[in-house]
């Protein structure tokens, strides 16, 4: 993927902004307490889908409207926020939403996508399941295919990382900045964030010790199919990384870690004691690389996104529960 360019990051902001505000981003005491470090927190949880993609949606259907005008009805697969982003996107541009979605999806995620108006399908165990099949079906009905990775996604989903990037003094941004990754989109916004702002922050991309696609295919330098297991990150849940993201995540990551959802829901419980933010799994990625993390990088500050919040209410009643 080329660099991007101010223009295109200025228009993505002009479609971003015409949705919502930029979100709040806070260096909690009670984190720094617990870590001994100080962290900041760029809360994604905080947009209208309630988790950071909705920003990529918003810019692809923009453009979707502009190069694709005939389009009339599209598909996707997600396991729910790159679902919403879709169910918002269309709704804006008038355009019918059919989404496919893992068997023993969220609940509450695709109550979510639903009252989006979208048509919402079940199919297959795992992501890749359903992607295959969306793909299918938007051969068969015609439908366009709205890709989990692609350009403009990432230049929505930049969006949020330019405003991290540029809220701190040029040399005062964390020196070490965690990423979950789960089809890269968000990695490779960060990446591309980091370059635009001039940003020297160290990228450490974060993984589910139970998706390990894109750590088995880091350290291969190729694409590695990986089984999934996740059960609590499920944002995270990718059994084949995208070959375009891998290239950027090779080039620009300082590292790649795993985190089981043992850790993840701590860092859930974490966030909860110390910021009273509620997080899903993928959201509290983050916070549990950098509680695992933490005496690698002595004495300096840490940056991670808490990408989103929507967890179904019985899930997070039992993390809560310990």
């Amino acid at each position: 993927m080329n660099p991007i360019t101010r223009e295109e990051v200025e228009a993505a902001q002009r479609v971003v902004y015409a949705m919502m505000k930029p979100t709040p981003q806070y260096a909690w005491p009670l984190l720094r307490e617990r870590l001994g470090i100080k962290v900041w927190v760029k809360h994604e949880n905080h947009t209208p889908a309630g988790a950071f993609k909705v920003r990529g949606g918003q810019v692809y259907f923009e453009a979707l409207a502009r190069t694709e005008p005939a389009t009339r009805g599209v598909v996707s697969a997600t396991r729910g926020n790159h679902g919403q982003s879709v169910g918002w996107g269309a709704r804006k541009y008038g355009l019918a939403a059919t989404i496919v979605v893992p068997h023993g999806n969220s609940v509450e995620k695709n109550a979510a996508m639903r009252a989006l108006g979208v048509e919402l399908l079940e199919h297959g165990e795992d992501f890749q399941a359903a992607r295959e099949y969306a793909i299918a079906l938007g051969q068969e009905r015609g439908l366009h295919m709205v890709p989990s990775f692609h350009r403009d996604l990432v230049r929505g989903v930049m969006t949020y990382w330019v405003e991290f990037f540029e809220s701190f003094p040029r040399g005062e941004e964390p020196a070490v900045v965690y990423v979950p990754v789960g089809q890269g989109s968000g990695f490779c916004a960060a990446a591309a964030a980091r370059a635009f702002t001039g940003a020297k922050s160290k990228l450490v991309g974060v993984v589910s010790a139970h998706a390990t696609t894109y750590l088995d295919s880091f350290r291969a330098k190729r694409v590695v199919e990986s089984p999934v297991t996740a059960v609590l990150a499920d944002g995270m849940a990718c059994r084949i990384a995208d070959e375009e993201a891998l290239e950027i995540v090779l080039r620009e990551a300082e590292d790649i870690v795993t985190v089981t959802d043992d850790e993840v829901a701590e860092a859930m419980r974490i966030l909860f004691a110390d910021t009273h933010n509620v997080a899903e799994g993928a959201g509290a990625a983050g916070l549990a690389a950098a509680i695992k993390g933490r005496g690698r990088w002595p004495g300096a500050t840490v940056g991670f996104a808490l990408t989103g919040g929507n967890v179904d209410t019985d899930v997070f009643a039992r993390v809560l529960q310990g």
